[in-house]
């Protein structure tokens, strides 16, 4: 199998929120996502590391008929198998919203503790606080930090469908990116970029991605449409 992987990178933590006394400038974390399990019948993502190496994998059993029905998470593993993060639909929402939990979310004794929360913007060529003055970005969700280690919020603009997408702070400043990459197998392979891992870690720009997929992944129309990885009901 060719590989798909970037230049460089480098493994964060969970959060990226790091304390330093002496904090050295941060460097890029590039990585390569895949948007397919490589478990056989799994729907899911592969992430890999600057060496080619398995970063991050989603592996979604049974997205087809009553498992697909029951699914209610999308689970980040490391390379392992270590749940990271997870990620669920909020049902009783005006609007989609996905939060992202630590961990597995809570299904064991310990209560889930949220991180952040992903609600998509309805709205079209918005100007808001979280852009720059000059931006005429499509809006497509809003980033609430759900914990105190991860302060501010952010929006995220662009495209998912042209994987031109931007998260950026209310400055303006782009802290992770998804950008366009060539590909055999076409927009299913795309890089992800997180400019300060200290400011947001790779796996919960991989649970923005996650919470992207499920919102638009379905709507790209061409042989790139990806199937949503829960089963798709109405807000309420």
């Amino acid at each position: 199998m060719a590989k798909v992987h970037p230049d460089d990178a480098a493994r964060p933590g969970v959060t990226g929120v790091e304390e330093e006394e002496h904090p050295k400038p941060a460097e890029a974390t590039a990585l390569t996502v895949w948007r397919k399990s490589l478990l056989f019948n799994c729907d899911g993502f592969t992430v890999f590391d600057a060496s080619g190496g398995l970063a991050f994998r989603v592996d979604c059993y049974g997205t087809s008929g009553s498992r697909r029905r029951h699914a209610e998470a999308v689970v980040l593993m490391d390379a392992a198998g270590v749940p990271l993060i997870t990620v669920r639909r909020r049902r009783l929402s005006l609007a989609e919203h996905w939060v992202v939990y630590d961990g597995d979310g809570g299904d064991g004794d310990d209560a889930p503790r949220p991180l952040l929360s992903v609600r998509r913007c309805h709205a079209r060529l918005l100007r808001h606080a979280h852009s720059s003055s000059t931006s005429k970005q499509k809006a497509l969700a809003h980033i609430t930090s759900l914990s105190p280690a991860l302060p501010g919020a952010y929006v995220v603009e662009g495209s998912y469908a042209q994987r031109s997408v931007a998260v950026r702070d209310a400055q303006g400043e782009a802290v992770a990116e998804m950008r366009r990459k060539e590909s055999p197998v076409g927009d299913e392979v795309f890089r992800l970029v997180v400019s300060d891992p200290r400011r947001l870690g790779a796996p919960l720009a991989m649970g923005i991605v996650i919470a992207l997929d499920e919102m638009f992944g379905g709507r790209t129309g061409g042989a790139s449409a990806a199937r949503s990885l829960l089963p798709r009901s109405w807000s309420m």
